[in-house]
């Protein structure tokens, strides 16, 4: 260590103990083992040499480990390896829309190697920067909108298998990544600079406009059939009447399903006028019950699978046939039940003690 701190090359060379990682990233096991490798690898926004920690979050996951130095996640209040805000779990983008912050990191090789020597000094002094505390109540409205309450581990899952893809997998279920087609969309184009400087993040607009209302996602299907909304981010403090208060007035209500494991209900209401009159009024003021803000969408109609035959009715000569056979028979008869030496007597030694 006193070489590297003699060395002024490599005075900015980070040694860390514990990686600053958010609780989805370490995973749901309390006994997590990693491995340390000092100077391992540069990060990927200041490409300085830093401490790569490397671990597994649980059984059937991925290996994680830390992509960015803690400077420049100290920086900007994210974690060491999903470059996602620690507090609310959201891209910086939002994060910094919210709380309305001007990135200050800079994106130049220069700048950023300047930027990374000077910052560490002032990380005490702006410690507080990105406080919700010091936010207006419009912007901690939205960042307890879009925050996930717990953690989720399927971003730990493993990677798909590319020989699957290819349909040249012949593993089967002794394969460690997963057999699925990948799905055709922006996230699959993220970029860990952009996500990191809060610039060109799909994931990010894909939620900023669904908060802005620009989605429509609120617009009635086409199935008429659909009559149901689905509330998201219900807590166990909000009961199925306070639910039911607040959506009885635009219309009479079917039945309310609270799930409180998943943290969601089911609205269904009788006609899809009350449906769609909910709808318009939750899409304009939002909804929010006992201080709870909750996220709200349409139900999807139920799939349409194939007709199933229908069944003759049951007789009562029918009967017979549904009865379970009978057990077998309890003979000890030589030719007809021995089938175990154990049946036989005179395999266990009786004949030699006659002899």
């Amino acid at each position: 260590m006193s070489l590297t701190k003699s060395d002024p090359n490599k005075q900015g060379w980070e040694d860390s103990e514990f990686p600053i990682v958010c609780e989805t990233c370490l995973g749901d096991n309390p006994y997590v083992r990693m491995t340390k490798q000092p100077y391992g690898k540069e990060c990927k926004i200041c490409a300085r040499p830093f401490t790569v920690f490397r671990w597994l979050p649980g059984t059937n996951m991925r290996y994680k480990k830390t992509e960015i130095c803690q400077i420049c996640a100290k920086v900007k209040h994210v974690c060491q390896t999903c470059v996602l805000d620690l507090q609310y779990g959201l891209p910086v983008q939002v994060r910094d829309s919210a709380l309305q912050i001007q990135s200050s990191a800079p994106t130049t090789d220069v700048n950023r190697q300047y930027y990374a020597q000077n910052v560490a000094n002032k990380l005490e002094e702006d410690k507080n920067l990105y406080d919700s505390g010091k936010a207006t109540p419009a912007s901690r409205e939205i960042l307890r909108r879009l925050a996930r309450s717990e953690p989720f581990y399927k971003r730990n899952r493993a990677h798909i298998c590319s020989f699957f893809v290819k349909g040249e997998c012949k593993r089967g279920t002794e394969c460690p990544y997963r057999h699925e087609l990948p799905g055709d969309s922006d996230i699959t184009q993220q970029n860990i600079k952009d996500r990191y400087y809060g610039s060109n993040d799909p994931v990010a607009k894909k939620m900023l406009t669904r908060v802005r209302g620009g989605n429509n996602s609120l617009d009635p299907p086409t199935d008429k059939a659909v009559t149901s909304l689905f509330v998201t981010g219900v807590e166990e403090d909000l009961s199925e009447s306070d639910i039911r208060g607040f959506f009885y007035a635009f219309g009479e209500i079917k039945s309310i399903v609270v799930i409180y494991k998943s943290k969601c209900a089911f609205v269904n209401f009788i006609t899809r006028k009350a449906a769609e009159a909910a709808a318009e009024k939750v899409y304009e003021v939002g909804l929010n019950i006992k201080g709870f803000p909750l996220r709200v969408a349409w139900g999807r109609p139920r799939p349409i699978g194939p007709k199933s035959e229908v069944k003759a009715p049951v007789t009562p000569t029918d009967f017979a046939s549904l009865q379970p056979p009978a057990p077998p028979s309890m003979s000890f008869d030589k030719e007809d039940s021995v089938k175990y030496p154990s049946q036989d007597p005179t395999l266990q030694g009786s004949n030699a003690s006659k002899a």
